[in-house]
């Protein structure tokens, strides 16, 4: 080959091999391929001819040198017979000074443009036939030579190099992207996973849900429609979204609610057409493709996940896609349901204690107001029948004096439902006067030690600790068979800590469930995003409240009015 091959010639195969290994993309290999046999022969065309599986025909063909207007005159493109079916036959090296003249030529189709002299040489890799460099027409019109030749093969042999680098690059880029969206789909799998054990705000997991499903299958968009009674409803939201109120959908009749009550997957390539939907009714302007897959638990269809547009690739979602969502939306639907039972639960807790409150008050106006108003009456009617007018005016004192006591049994009443201090004066001085009324009246020794921040708190946060300081002492009241009781409140690191701490019997630990007291007092917290935990002291009950800081608007310690 030395004698063969110029010095010259030799640097530029070097050359032409470093280039082509140095490319990753198959497709800019083979384009590298086609160029460089042409810049080294000078050829005028230049083919490759890729073999099918079975190596008996071309699977593709790529030229270069003949543009797109001949490219459509000439029509199909061969499959690999005629002279370029001897070299499928047999993979060696081909030179022709006329290719017309060959006895196994075809001849062109019409449009093809004219061609002469030709150079075969096949690709072998890993010695096994894998397509053929076609070459014709070399410049000035003379043949391609033994010179040629061996370049091509040469390249031919680079090519095999380059060609099976680039394939091996391909499939173990597309194994790790397999394996990156398997691993994405595990973590966003977990994600909902630890959110059914230890999330259970509905709308929390929902926000959850559409975020985790749209970097899973890089949607344009995600939502979950939730299943209410006939009707369909945008639940939560992630992505290119609308800011709109929520849609609905009815489930009979509209093919949405179809794919839900056949709780079957769905690829759709035209929202607007395949699904009878103008996308804005569900605030996805624009969409186009769609995934729909159903949250079912328990056989139960509770809504759908449908991602919107694929921001990758050609925007349509693919098998893959469909799997890894089907998979995410099987933990979803648990979380989903999860969260569903607990709001459901925490309602039915809620209606319970709002309940047993309206019973609570009921039997203190009637076994203390209504009576006290009935023995006002016998009085008033016993007084009116008494002609002695000094026994009138004792009878008539003492109604007054049973006015007042009742007056002040309506105002302890109505400061329990809602302390006009609580509003006017701020939360210390409110509770200042539900100790002071708490010691009075039960006989306890109550010791405070109050440190709140110089700003006023929002009245909702007040609230919810008043609220809580009250129950626990009324709890004490009522169950502890205590003499002292500690309040403690204070602020640390941005929470609000509230401490009620008493010397009597102690919670019993074998109770099975709590009182609507206590469930009052733990979605009160709850719902402020705090943390509340009983336990039993030494001795009696301890009571702990954290609550995070919120401060009122307008931000002093006197009243906004």
């Amino acid at each position: 080959m030395d004698r063969v091959l110029d010095h010259e010639r030799l640097e530029r195969l070097l050359e032409a091999g470093r280039g082509l290994l140095a490319d990753l993309d198959l497709g800019l290999v083979l384009d590298r391929l086609l160029e460089l046999a042409r810049e080294l022969t000078g050829a005028r065309y230049a083919a490759l001819g890729i073999l099918d599986e079975r190596r008996t025909e071309l699977e593709q063909f790529l030229t270069v040198g003949v543009d797109e207007e001949t490219h459509r005159a000439i029509g199909d493109l061969p499959r690999g017979r005629g002279i370029l079916g001897i070299l499928i036959e047999d993979p060696e090296p081909l030179r022709l000074h006329e290719v017309g003249a060959h006895p196994r030529s075809y001849g062109f189709p019409p449009g093809h443009p004219e061609m002469r002299t030709f150079l075969g040489v096949p690709i072998l890799i890993r010695g096994e036939a894998w397509g053929n460099l076609y070459l014709t027409e070399k410049a000035g019109g003379e043949d391609f030579d033994e010179a040629d030749e061996a370049s091509v093969v040469v390249l031919a042999d680079w090519a095999a190099l380059a060609i099976e680098h680039a394939r091996l690059y391909e499939a173990v880029d597309a194994r790790r992207k397999e394996l990156e969206r398997a691993v994405r789909g595990f973590e966003a799998t977990a994600t909902i996973a630890r959110a059914v054990g230890g999330e259970t705000d509905l709308d929390r997991v929902l926000e959850l849900i559409v975020k985790r499903g749209r970097a899973l299958v890089e949607a344009r968009s995600v939502l979950i429609l939730l299943r209410e009674d006939d009707e369909l409803r945008v639940a939560s939201a992630a992505g290119h979204v609308m800011d709109r109120e929520p849609a609905r959908l009815p489930v009979a009749g509209s093919l949405v609610g179809a794919a839900l009550e056949r709780q079957h997957t769905t690829l759709v390539g035209d929202v607007e057409r395949d699904l009878a939907l103008v996308p804005e009714q569900l605030g996805v302007p624009d969409a186009s493709a769609a995934l729909l897959v159903p949250l079912v638990f328990r056989g139960r269809a509770l809504g759908l996940l449908i991602a919107f547009d694929r921001l990758s690739g050609a925007g349509s979602f693919t098998r893959d896609d469909e799997q890894l969502l089907q998979a995410f939306a099987a933990s979803a639907a648990t979380a989903v349901a999860n969260a569903q039972a607990v709001e459901a639960e925490r309602l039915r807790h809620s209606l319970r204690a709002a309940e047993e409150e309206r019973r609570r008050w009921a039997r203190e106006l009637h076994d203390e107001t209504l009576q006290g108003l009935g023995g006002l009456r016998v009085l008033l009617r016993g007084a009116g029948r008494r002609t002695d007018p000094e026994q009138m005016r004792a009878a008539l004192g003492e109604a007054a004096q049973q006015v007042t006591r009742e007056i002040d049994s309506l105002r302890a009443i109505i400061t329990d439902l809602r302390p006009a201090a609580l509003d006017e004066l701020g939360l210390g001085p409110a509770l200042d006067s539900l100790l002071q009324r708490t010691a009075s009246a039960h006989g306890l020794e109550v010791r405070s030690s109050v440190e709140l921040p110089g700003r006023r708190l929002a009245p909702e946060l007040e609230t919810v600790v008043y609220r809580v300081v009250q129950e626990a002492l009324t709890n004490v009241a009522k169950h502890a068979q205590a003499s002292t009781v500690a309040v403690g409140l204070h602020v640390a690191n941005e929470r609000l800590r509230i401490r009620v701490a008493d010397d009597g019997v102690g919670i019993a630990t074998d109770t099975p469930s709590e009182g609507f007291g206590l469930v009052g007092m733990r979605e009160r917290v709850a719902l402020a995003g705090g943390d509340l935990e009983i336990a039993r002291g030494e001795p009696g009950t301890i009571v702990s409240a954290t609550l995070p800081l919120a401060y009122a608007e307008y931000g002093n310690l006197t009243s906004p009015a």
